[in-house]
């Protein structure tokens, strides 16, 4: 139990600590959002010291009845925290001793804010990856709905930034959704990890007063526990995983919001932001600025520092526990809150843009079926090479003459290849150029309705999977 100077540490020390090294070593300020989870922590180590003898039947009550007087406060916002109470673990604690006396004081045996600590933060993310699993796929099944309801509409395909190719609309937005699979099958396998139990490990080689650990794992819902103690109190994989997901999932919508910023220019015109995403100029009246798309962009560098911060805090850390895992926390509970902002922001803007189908039409161009016209010559029987080599000798020949491609007459093409005839019509035809691409994960309609009904069978499966297993406590 905490000392006379309210510290959980403090009998060894004499004297006072200094008012800049008090705050320097506070985490109170960001660590109260623990404060469900380690109540619910500790009611679950209460009844594991009851199971060892460690608590009578009546202390164990008398602990958690003080622990639900403790959440309820904080529950109802009127829980008052002390100048001394430095962590959420040292404020529970001190606050459950003026309940309930000096029983209190038998709740941290054997444990360790070690321990204890890592077991917080373990629940929390793993409620965390829940919440943030839905908002993710909330945003796949809009861009899933946009894509079915859309996939009609042509607009030209970029590599480079240049025209490339005719492709389908819904096949642009597919591209960005089935990246954001990925990330949500990622989330889960994150979520696996974090749902390991480090409770009962002490401070580094365990605990010696028999607690069950099993016990542990089932009132809190985890999938396992930890193998060893010297590592289950210092091992932070599953936030630096955890950050890694978050960075790569925002490398994936930066990616969608400067798609959607270019294609938002006067230049382009291929869309429309909503006014509710949009914002103004203090000086330009005539500007409409997709500043939610910009600032998605943005926050990918930041949950980018937060990552490569935390990486650089482990790498240098000699074994078990140290204080500069107290890093990690206010770099999760960014994230965290950052992400859930940018996926909803997403979802906003993707379910409620606007599409100029004509502009997008009219960007469509002869000389972006120049492929299409290799095509042409490899199905009457010329290699590739070869005909990729006469379809830019066309193109030449068009450039040098001034006409668009699809004006070159038939005499023209046949002083290039004698195989060009007649049916060469078809290959301007910007429908009939798409529709070739059948393959499976192509632009073809036939492809495209196969793309969407994957990516509703993966969230069905995940729906399917959340359903059936057990709910965290």
């Amino acid at each position: 139990m905490a000392s006379e100077s309210g510290k959980l540490w403090g009998g060894r020390f004499v004297g006072t600590v200094d008012p800049i090294m008090e705050k320097f070593n506070s985490s109170i300020t960001y660590d109260r959002h623990l404060w469900e989870v380690d109540v619910q922590g500790s009611k679950a180590y209460s009844r594991g010291l009851e199971k060892a003898g460690l608590l009578t039947k009546a202390e164990m009550d008398q602990i958690l009845s003080g622990l639900d007087k403790v959440a309820e406060e904080w529950a109802q916002g009127i829980f008052r925290l002390n100048p001394n109470d430095e962590d959420i673990h040292t404020a529970n604690e001190r606050r459950l001793k003026e309940l309930i006396g000096e029983t209190a004081g038998k709740l941290h045996t054997g444990r360790s804010r070690n321990d204890q600590v890592v077991t917080d933060l373990r629940l929390w993310m793993r409620q965390t990856c829940s919440k943030l699993s839905a908002l993710l796929w909330a945003l796949i099944r809009t861009m899933v709905d946009r894509a079915e309801a859309e996939r009609d509409i042509l607009f030209p395909g970029y590599t480079h930034l240049q025209r490339a190719q005719p492709i389908r609309w819904s096949h642009w937005i597919l591209s960005h959704a089935v990246a954001l699979t990925r990330d949500a099958e990622r989330l889960l396998e994150v979520q696996k990890r974090i749902n390991v139990l480090p409770l009962g490990s002490g401070a580094i080689a365990g605990n010696p007063l028999g607690v069950d650990r099993e016990l542990l794992r089932a009132e809190l819902n985890f999938g396992a526990i930890t193998l060893n103690s010297m590592d289950a109190t210092s091992e932070r994989d599953f936030v630096a995983e955890f950050l890694f997901w978050a960075s790569l999932c925002m490398t994936h919508l930066s990616r969608v919001a400067e798609d959607l910023i270019l294609y938002g220019t006067k230049e382009f015109s291929f869309v429309q932001l909503s006014d509710a995403y949009s914002t103004g100029s203090s000086l330009m009246p005539q500007k409409k600025n997709p500043d939610s798309l910009e600032l998605i962009r943005s926050k990918a560098g930041r949950v980018f520092g937060r990552c490569a911060g935390l990486l650089m805090t482990l790498k240098g850390l000699p074994s078990t526990y140290n204080k500069d895992l107290q890093e990690d926390k206010e770099a999760v509970f960014e994230v965290s809150d950052t992400m859930s902002a940018v996926l909803q922001v997403a979802t906003g803007v993707i379910s409620t843009l606007q599409i100029h189908r004509e502009n997008m039409a009219q960007a469509l161009s002869p000389d972006m079926l120049a492929t299409d016209l290799a095509y042409y010559l490899v199905r009457k029987g010329m290699p590739f090479r070869q005909a990729h080599e006469a379809s830019g000798r066309a193109v030449f020949m068009a450039e040098t003459k001034g006409v668009a491609l699809n004006q070159l007459s038939l005499k023209d093409l046949q002083t290039i290849s004698p195989l060009f005839s007649g049916d060469v019509s078809l290959v301007w035809d910007y429908g009939h150029s798409v529709e070739q691409y059948s393959a499976l994960g192509g632009t073809a309609r036939s492809s495209v309705d196969w793309q969407i009904g994957q990516v509703r069978a993966l969230l069905q499966a995940q729906q399917s999977s959340i359903t059936h297993k057990p709910i965290p406590k």
